[in-house]
C-alpha cells in the first residue's frame, strides 16, 4: 500500500485552462472577422440530454462561437433528419456539427453519423476521422479520450514505454483512448466487460483507463502499486449518488494518481469539443 495520497488529476482544473486557451484562439479570429459555427443536433426531449445540450451551447456562447440547437420532435423520420444533416454539412457558416446521442430507437445511429461531413464531425466518430486516427493521423479525435490525453500531458505523465490497460472498447471512448495511448509509444491492452482474469492484467498496468460502465469494478487491490487511473466512468447507483467504474477509496491506497468521479474526466469532454470546434473551423 501506497504511504502517501496520491496526485488527483483535476479535469475541473484542466478543463478550465484548455477552454481559456480556445477562446484566446476563438478571439483572435473574430477579430480578423471569421465566426466559428456549431450546432447541436438533438432529437427527442430526454431531460439528461437536454441539460447536456444546454450546457454544450452555453459554453459555446461563452467562447465566442456562433451556437445554435436543431431540435427536432421525438417521432422525426430519419430521412428528415438525413436532410437536415445534409443542409448543415452545405452550409458554410456551420464549422462543427454535434449528434445529440443516443437517437430514438427507431432511427440507424451509424447511417445517421455517416451522413455528417467529416471535416465538420466534432465529436470525431466517422469512419473517415476514425480511420485517419488509426493511422496516428487524426485532428477529429473522439472528444472524451482526447481529454484524457490533455489531463495526462497537463500533469506530465510519463506514457512512453509504459504498459497501459484500457477497460471498454466502445468506439466513443475505449478503442479511440488505446490507439491515443499507443501513438504516446505506450504498450496497451485492451479489456472489456467479458475479460477473464481481469485482475491479471491490471497487476501489469503502469496506466488504467476504465470505460467500461460498471460501477465500482476496478477494485484497489488490482491494481500494481503506483498505477495512474483514469476513471471514465459515470454511474448513477439506487441512492442517487454519483460513482464511476473504479472504486476510489481502494484504488487510491494504490495508485500514484487518480481522477476523481465527478470532477476528473468529464468537464474535460465538453472542453475539447469546443477545442475541436475550433480545429474544424481552422481546417
Amino acid at each position: 500500500m501506497s504511504e502517501q495520497s496520491p496526485l488527483i488529476l483535476s479535469g475541473k482544473t484542466v478543463a478550465k485552462a484548455t477552454l481559456m486557451r480556445t477562446r484566446q484562439e476563438v478571439q483572435a479570429m473574430l477579430a480578423q472577422g471569421q465566426e466559428i459555427g456549431l450546432c447541436v443536433v438533438q432529437v427527442g426531449a430526454c431531460a439528461a440530454s437536454s441539460i447536456y445540450v444546454n450546457r454544450k451551447e452555453a459554453r459555446a456562447q461563452k467562447l465566442g462561437f456562433v451556437s445554435t440547437t436543431l431540435r427536432l420532435p421525438e417521432d422525426v423520420s430519419e430521412d428528415a433528419l438525413l436532410e437536415q444533416i445534409d443542409a448543415l454539412n452545405a452550409n458554410d457558416f456551420v464549422h462543427g456539427i454535434l449528434i445529440q446521442l443516443p437517437l430514438p430507437s427507431h432511427m440507424n445511429e451509424q447511417r445517421v453519423l455517416d451522413r455528417l461531413d467529416p471535416s465538420k464531425d466534432v465529436d470525431g466518430f466517422h469512419p473517415i476521422n476514425s480511420g485517419l486516427l488509426s493511422q496516428g493521423r487524426g485532428t477529429l479525435i473522439p472528444c472524451t479520450p482526447k481529454g484524457v490525453m490533455t489531463m495526462l500531458k497537463h500533469y506530465e505523465i510519463a506514457l512512453s514505454g509504459r504498459h497501459a490497460v484500457v477497460i471498454g472498447r466502445s468506439n466513443i471512448v475505449g478503442r479511440p483512448m488505446a490507439q491515443l495511448l499507443e501513438k504516446a509509444n505506450c504498450t496497451v491492452t485492451i479489456c472489456h466487460s467479458r475479460t477473464k482474469h481481469l485482475e491479471n492484467h491490471l497487476a501489469m498496468a503502469d496506466i488504467v483507463v476504465a470505460a467500461v460502465g460498471i460501477p465500482n469494478m476496478v477494485k484497489g487491490e488490482w491494481l500494481k502499486e503506483g498505477a495512474v487511473v483514469i476513471d471514465v466512468g459515470i454511474n448513477r447507483l439506487d441512492d442517487g449518488t454519483i460513482c464511476g467504474d473504479v472504486d476510489f477509496e481502494s484504488a487510491s491506497k494504490v495508485a500514484s494518481a487518480i481522477t476523481p468521479v465527478p470532477g476528473g474526466v468529464g468537464p474535460m469532454t465538453i472542453a475539447t469539443l469546443m477545442e475541436n470546434t475550433l480545429r474544424a473551423a481552422q481546417s
